[in-house]
């Protein structure tokens, strides 16, 4: 069985870069940042926020910590929504990575129909559900932080710190609320 707190994927070697990418990945703030997360992201390289941000100040308080990369989700208005793209595909430290909300697989994306739609994908972003999962399957890791910002239906609260090192991806969920 998948460890739900840890995962690792190793990519073409032909990709790889020698810089390690520090990640801080989160998702479904809806407008909360906590002041915790920015304990969590503290010397992350770049952060990466998989939709249902709220409003667009939270990206540039996001910002002040690192770059960030970042998608719109269901919830978000217009003014994000100008802001972010639907999808990011991007090779980051030799891995092929995708970044999306997954409102656009229905009420449930997981790995089955991620896979399907993004073959080529090392390491696939996303949220929606609320529900932290981070695993490796299909030769790909799937990462869904949960929710960093209101708590829903009694699941955790949290988000997920990595790096990319040589087109692998490690990374581990975190918990921002006691």
């Amino acid at each position: 069985m998948p460890d739900p707190t840890h995962a690792s994927r190793s990519t073409d070697a032909s990709r790889s870069t020698a810089a390690s990418l520090g990640l801080g990945i989160l998702s479904d703030t809806h407008g909360l940042l906590r002041p915790e997360v920015f304990t969590h992201l503290e010397g992350v390289d770049l952060i990466l926020h998989a939709g249902d941000v709220g409003m667009p100040d939270l990206l540039v308080e996001l910002e002040a910590v690192a770059p960030v990369l970042a998608v719109h989700g269901n919830t978000d208005g217009f003014a994000l929504r100008a802001r972010t793209p639907d999808i990011i595909q991007q090779n980051l430290g030799g891995a092929n990575v995708v970044l999306l909300h997954g409102h656009q697989f229905g009420r449930s994306p997981n790995p089955n129909n991620l896979r399907e739609a993004f073959p080529e994908a090392d390491l696939i972003v996303f949220g929606h559900t609320h529900v932290p999962l981070l695993e490796e399957e299909y030769g790909c890791v799937f990462v869904n932080p949960g929710s960093c910002g209101p708590r829903r239906f009694q699941l955790p609260v949290g988000l997920v710190r990595g790096t990319i090192q040589d087109g692998r991806f490690e990374g581990s969920w975190q918990s921002i609320l006691s």
